[in-house]
């Protein structure tokens, strides 16, 4: 059963997922420096996080990292901040502007639906999906798509990518969907844009 706290933690975890959708803007303004300041951001999570495991903590970092930790990572480093700025730096250093962003707005808008659907509404948990629930990866495919329809304003690409988006948060592949979803993603809406 899903909690108060559960839920509270997961909203402020999904807050903190879904700005990674500044990326593509700051993207166009200055490509090299978004991927320097997202390696930076990740060097600097990775040296914290050791640092909270080793008992250390820093001012603002600590607590907040802390704060968002699923029962799951508790005791142990957690790489879903790690995997979520890898997952844009790929995704900017992969693609083309347009398929990057809508592989980074999968990220942040697809995945954070389908969490948060699918932890705190979804019902019907087949087994196929290993513990996932089908409002949630329904939610990522309409979250995906819908934001990359914003981006190509074309259905077919927008379906391309919900689809993929689909099929990969259906995986049972813990915090490495940050890396491979946004990938797929940015592979379906590239082959979908060539097409076009």
């Amino acid at each position: 059963m899903n909690t108060a706290a559960e839920l509270k933690t997961e909203l402020m975890r999904k807050t903190i997922h879904v700005l990674i959708a500044f990326v593509p803007a700051l993207a166009a303004i200055d490509l090299s420096h978004t991927a320097l300041l997202l390696m930076g951001g990740v060097f600097f999570y990775c040296c914290a996080e050791s640092l909270r495991f080793l008992g250390f903590s820093l001012p603002l970092i600590s607590p907040l990292t802390a704060a968002v930790l699923r029962r799951r990572e508790r005791g142990r480093f957690a790489l879903a901040p790690i995997t979520l700025g890898l997952g844009a730096l790929l995704s900017l250093l992969l693609f083309p502007p347009l398929p990057a962003a809508a592989a980074i707005y999968a990220l942040a808008f697809g995945d954070s639906a389908s969490a948060l659907i699918g932890r705190f509404l979804g019902r019907i948990r087949p087994a196929f999906l290993s513990g996932k629930s089908l409002e949630g990866v329904g939610s990522c495919f309409a979250a995906s798509a819908l934001s990359a329809y914003l981006v190509f304003h074309d259905w077919k690409a927008a379906l391309a990518v919900g689809f993929t988006c689909l099929i990969v948060d259906a995986l049972p592949i813990g915090d490495f969907d940050n890396i491979i979803l946004p990938v797929a993603a940015g592979f379906a809406g590239l082959i979908s844009v060539v097409q076009l």
